[in-house]
């Protein structure tokens, strides 16, 4: 027996017991010690958030800075490998935002898609959900580029949704999720290519969407709109461009047109949304559609001139949530809202110097594990999907699961 200092007395088996619990807290199975993970998960855009309260990250004297990153950018180059500060970033991975516009929608759109007794009523219903995944983009501000092999995973009800960031240059992310109620699956895969030209920045996206309604054995193939970026002489942001919507088997489609206001910004009507429905197999016109995607959406029947709404914004995308982790031991490793935890807090809480470390950081991981492959002569492989080009030059991807499971993240 030791003495300490008069009264304090230590035993040998005192000793003992100490250096056995040292040994267990440093060991590293998870069955002792489960350290607790810090998960930074924010509201999805929609209608009425554009301009609260949690969008009031965005650095002072935007236009400025902006206009300060690119001063030495030439006309026409390629941004992809562009690096904002985290002052021009919100707290989301564009892997969140894609996997948003997936689960992140207030009604039942994906299930009329399902549910419509003809072909033609369901092309109409995917009409109105491929409109529903346009959500309001804010000016100045941007995701973040998500690290390779990065993951976003979330379960709405029967609707689990998985994406992976299967390249990094160029940035392909996929998408995979899975109805089983409702017998759908959706593959998705893009890669922006935004260009500098000179008063704007726009950013075509490039891939294609699949909505696979196996219950009729349908297929419905679709592009993305383009972000377009005005800088001078009025900022502004919106979704531009040819929307082809094409059931592979019934051969109905819409075509669809996002337009925006004039080249100068002064005047039109914004966020507009024109286009047909056409069967393919005659030509013929079958309806009209117009309105704007961030308000309401309507057909015009052409044999009898009666029109009826398809899409309401306020309905679909307003008073959305942010998800919520029901099982944190569960999330992956690789999922997006941990992996850019530490610098999405910093953004929130506007620590410029705090973000700035907790972006280097992260950037500075996926160096060293780019170093540490290339040392290796290794070749990173996608854990859930396949990635090929085809003979045109073009990324393609398919999922390697046929169900996507349930996941630890979840949201109503």
């Amino acid at each position: 027996m030791f003495v300490l200092k008069g009264s304090f007395y230590i035993s040998i088996s005192h000793i003992k017991a100490a250096l056995i619990f040292i040994h267990l807290l440093f060991q590293t199975t998870p069955t002792f010690i489960y350290m607790k993970k810090n998960i930074v998960l924010t509201k999805p855009f929609s209608i009425e958030n554009e301009s609260d309260s949690d969008v009031s990250y965005r650095a002072p004297n935007l236009l400025r800075r902006l206009l300060s990153l690119l001063k030495n950018v030439r006309r026409g180059s390629d941004l992809t490998r562009f690096q904002l500060p985290p002052q021009f970033n919100f707290p989301k991975s564009q892997l969140q935002c894609y996997g948003e516009s997936i689960y992140s929608i207030s009604s039942n759109l994906l299930s009329r898609c399902n549910n419509g007794h003809s072909p033609l009523d369901r092309l109409i219903s995917v009409v109105a959900w491929s409109i529903s995944t346009t959500r309001p983009p804010i000016f100045g501000v941007a995701p973040y580029n998500p690290t390779l092999g990065e993951t976003h995973h979330v379960s709405k009800g029967n609707l689990n949704v998985l994406l992976e960031q299967v390249s990094h240059h160029p940035p392909v992310s996929a998408l995979h999720a899975t109805d089983e109620k409702e017998n759908i699956e959706i593959i998705w895969f893009h890669y922006p290519v935004p260009k500098f030209n000179g008063t704007n920045v726009e950013a075509e996206v490039h891939g294609k969407r699949q909505l696979k309604v196996l219950n009729h054995g349908e297929t419905y193939e679709m592009n993305s709109p383009n972000l377009f970026i005005r800088i001078l002489p009025i900022p502004g942001v919106d979704w531009v461009g040819n929307v082809n919507i094409r059931c592979l088997e019934t051969g109905l489609m819409a075509e669809l047109c996002f337009k925006t206001q004039s080249f100068l910004g002064l005047s039109g009507n914004q966020r507009l949304i024109k286009g047909k429905i056409i069967d393919s197999s005659s030509s013929k016109i079958l309806f009209e559609v117009n309105g704007h995607w961030d308000s309401t959406v309507t057909i015009k029947d052409m044999k009898n001139a009666e029109s009826r709404v398809i899409y309401d914004a306020k309905e679909a995308i307003s008073g959305l949530q942010a998800p919520i982790v029901k099982d944190e031991q569960n999330v992956w490793p690789t999922e997006s809202t941990l992996i850019w935890s530490e610098l999405s807090q910093a953004i929130m809480s506007q620590d410029w110097e705090k973000a700035t470390e907790a972006k280097k950081f992260v950037e500075e991981k996926q160096r060293d594990l780019l170093r540490e492959r290339e040392s290796k002569r290794e070749t990173w492989v996608p854990k859930h999907f396949t990635l090929c080009q085809n003979k045109e030059g073009c990324w393609e991807c398919l999922p390697i699961q046929k169900l996507v499971p349930n996941s630890p993240i979840t949201t109503l």
